[in-house]
């Protein structure tokens, strides 16, 4: 719902992350200010003249370059283009660290921390890499394994990555006796493993765009600094390079500032 905490507010240190550099790097813009939307989210104001007096049909142009369809419920498939779009390569690059540090862990979302989890996540590759999944889950199951998350989602690209044929060693001498059977893939297949593992590191980190803020000019707009009517949140600024520091738990709220306001 409405409700953060923060595990899920890394999620918006991620937005801000991979649209700072593409609004700056993509399309050149060099005005960009970020607000805390006051509850769940953060805003973009793109301030430089050229962006201001853009077309509505140029504004929804921007902001779908950014959209990436999650799919849907009946068909989960993202289909990235292959080979990957330099922008999304460059997104990969930046969620990834950020997927293995907070959506992996315990102390994030558990995504490889527990069995029921990590077996829901090898149950999500590809059918045709059925035999990396069925290896890796006896593997993490048996009684020697205590490798962390991290370590298992470095294991996992390696398997994927032998069985497609990219690699020959995993580098610890694992993973090639348990691959040398695999059938022979088609180019089909082989291209759905290979972005296996971006889909499922943008599955859960790639920011979600309001579009329909973006694109219209006569859309309404929260002002900067105003209060969110629900929380009593104050949209303060955020500094882009102390995203990964900012806190919406201590961001002023109105009764905060009367307070002081009466006190002084």
């Amino acid at each position: 719902g409405a409700k953060i905490c923060q595990r899920c507010w890394k999620m918006m240190t991620m937005a801000v992350k991979v649209m700072e550099r593409g609004l700056r790097e993509d399309f050149g813009f060099q005005h960009v200010a970020w607000f805390y939307s006051g509850r769940r989210g953060v805003h973009a104001w793109v301030c430089d003249e050229s962006a201001r007096t853009l077309s509505n049909e140029a504004r929804s142009a921007v902001a779908a370059y950014f959209e990436v369809s999650m799919g849907t419920d009946q068909n989960k498939g993202m289909n990235l283009s292959h080979p990957l779009h330099p922008m999304l390569g460059r997104a990969y690059d930046v969620l990834e660290p950020m997927f293995v540090d907070d959506i992996l862990p315990s102390t994030g979302h558990s995504l490889l921390a527990k069995r029921e989890q990590w077996e829901g996540l090898l149950g999500s590759l590809p059918p045709a890499a059925e035999p990396v999944a069925a290896a890796l889950a006896k593997k993490w199951a048996g009684n020697n394994d205590d490798s962390t998350p991290a370590e298992k989602w470095a294991e996992l690209k390696r398997y994927l990555n032998i069985f497609i044929g990219k690699s020959t060693t995993d580098g610890n001498g694992g993973g090639q006796k348990q691959m040398k059977h695999a059938k022979n893939l088609s180019t089909k297949d082989r291209i759905k493993i290979e972005q296996w593992p971006v889909e499922t590191v943008f599955r859960f980190t790639y920011p979600r765009l309001d579009i329909n803020v973006s694109k219209m000019q006569n859309h309404l707009l929260k002002s900067p600094f105003c209060i969110h009517p629900k929380t009593g949140r104050v949209c303060v600024p955020i500094e882009v390079s102390k995203v990964d520091q900012f806190d919406p738990f201590t961001v002023p709220t109105l009764p905060q500032l009367m307070r002081e306001l009466d006190e002084y």
